[in-house]
């Protein structure tokens, strides 16, 4: 498969350089970016992409795709997921994860909260299975968090307050020829949080899963009914640890349904998204 063996010899697609990120117009200038492994990899202090330690953290973060319970929302989407939500201190670089309550179902659950950005749910609190602690705790995973934290720090005040960071894992799912897996919304639309990266952990047998940016007024639409003049980038993450970021206010995003690839075998598609909210003072 692509994201074990990717990893370690650097097989698989290549980006260009001139991607939106760390060699071009970023987050600040476009109101999104793009990103290859080696960006963020390179960022991360101690940790490289020949590294059999690096290997093996990220390792622990695929495996656990294959425990996620299917989306309890939408069971015939063939949708997977897990959530959990921290609070991070972006100038002490300190992420503490918060305790996950007793979940409607067996088990603890996470509340994940979009008021009227997702149609689908609008004005609904959902509630997902809590990410594994030994997941939570993963030092790789801590670190992907920070590098995403860093890339939110030219927006005012995002420095110098608490943050609050949704972390969840999704996986797209297809077992047999003609089976779709379709991400929630099937739309172009904006997630409600100042900031959502996007990081790709695995990527096997499927077709689909085409990232499309467009303007703001976009959302509510699929992309076939937006003038191409106005999509502002398509894109689909290849390898592990390509990656993406929104500035949600700037952009409309989607990605497109997957279906199984060619081999008799099971695809799946497994990401794990990483939002940005900040804490205000109510009175």
């Amino acid at each position: 498969m692509r994201d074990s063996s990717g990893w370690l010899n650097g097989t698989g697609s290549v980006m260009s350089p001139t991607l939106p990120g760390s060699s071009g117009p970023g987050l600040a200038e476009l109101g999104f970016a793009r990103y290859h492994r080696q960006d963020v990899l390179s960022a991360i202090d101690g940790f490289r992409t020949d590294s059999p330690d690096t290997a093996s953290l990220f390792d622990e973060i695929r495996r656990s795709f294959a425990d996620l319970p299917a989306d309890p929302y939408d069971e015939a989407a063939n949708r997977f997921r897990q959530y959990g939500s921290a609070v991070l201190l972006p100038w002490e670089r300190s992420l503490t994860w918060l305790p996950a309550d007793p979940g409607p179902g067996t088990g603890r659950a996470s509340e994940y909260y979009q008021g009227d950005h997702n149609p689908e749910y609008a004005g609904m609190r959902r509630h997902f299975g809590d990410i594994a602690t030994h997941v939570r705790e993963n030092p790789l995973l801590r670190k992907i968090i920070l590098f995403d934290a860093d890339r939110t720090l030219w927006l005012k005040h995002f420095g110098n307050v608490p943050l609050r960071v949704g972390v969840h894992f999704i996986k797209l799912s297809v077992d047999n020829p003609g089976d779709v897996a379709v991400p929630s919304p099937d739309v172009l639309h904006q997630d409600g949080e100042p900031f959502t990266f996007v990081h790709l952990i695995s990527r096997d047998n499927v077709t689909g899963g085409v990232n499309v940016i467009a303007p703001p007024r976009c959302a509510g639409l699929r992309p076939e009914e937006v003038s191409r003049g106005l999509l502002q980038a398509e894109f689909t993450l290849e390898d592990p640890l390509d990656s993406f970021a929104i500035h949600d206010p700037r952009v409309s995003h989607y990605v497109s349904p997957v279906r199984r690839g060619d081999r008799p075998r099971r695809g799946e598609r497994d990401v794990v998204l990483v939002d940005f909210t900040p804490y205000v003072t109510q009175i």
